[in-house]
This record gives structure tokens, C-alpha cells and sequence, in this order.
């Protein structure tokens, strides 16, 4: 297994993770840094799909919120890997935004 399929599988069990045990000022922290660590391997043709699908969960993760019994959970759940995917979405934002001003770039 590749190093950015390691670290995009840590980054989902820490959202999973964070969202029934509570560490309290380290939580977005943690998610944070997986979520920017995960975004630099983001390749070019992924970019875009990632973007996607930060917006999505930022507006969406809240849907699951009335199921019963689980939808907390789930809503938790899905609002930590929000948090991952728009921290990795922002690293994306800036990488694409340097490789245009690098001489060279597209």
C-alpha cells in the first residue's frame, strides 16, 4: 500500500475515530493536519472530485441527523471527514495556485 492511500485511510478512521471519542482542543487539530498531509498527494485529475466533494460534506453532513439512534453519529462521522476534506482541499487550492505562477506551469 502506497503512502497516500495510508495516510487518506488514517485521516477516514481519525474522522471515525474523533467522532465517538473526544480529545476535546486536539480534535480539528488532528483532522487538520491529516486533512493537509492527504491534500498534498491529491493528484492533478483528482483535484476536482476532491473539491466537490469538501463542499458537499461541509453543507451536506448534517442530512443523516434525524435516522435514529444513529444519526449523531453519522453526522459526526461525516462532519470530521469534511473537516479532512477541506483542509486537503485547501492545500489543493494552493499547490494548483503555485504551479501557475512557477514558470512553466499550465
Amino acid at each position: 500500500m502506497s503512502l497516500d492511500k495510508i495516510i487518506w485511510a488514517v485521516a477516514f478512521l481519525a474522522a471515525i475515530v474523533l467522532a465517538f471519542v473526544d480529545i476535546s482542543t486536539y480534535d480539528a487539530l488532528i483532522l487538520a493536519i491529516l486533512g493537509l498531509a492527504s491534500g498534498y498527494f491529491v493528484k492533478g485529475d483528482h483535484r476536482k472530485s476532491l473539491l466537490m466533494g469538501a463542499i458537499f460534506l461541509h453543507v451536506g453532513a448534517g442530512a443523516l441527523g434525524s435516522i435514529p439512534m444513529a444519526g449523531e453519529h453519522l453526522t459526526n462521522i461525516f462532519g470530521n471527514y469534511g473537516a479532512v476534506l477541506n483542509a486537503a482541499g485547501l492545500l489543493v487550492v494552493v499547490m494548483a495556485t503555485i504551479e501557475r505562477l512557477m514558470p512553466g506551469g499550465e
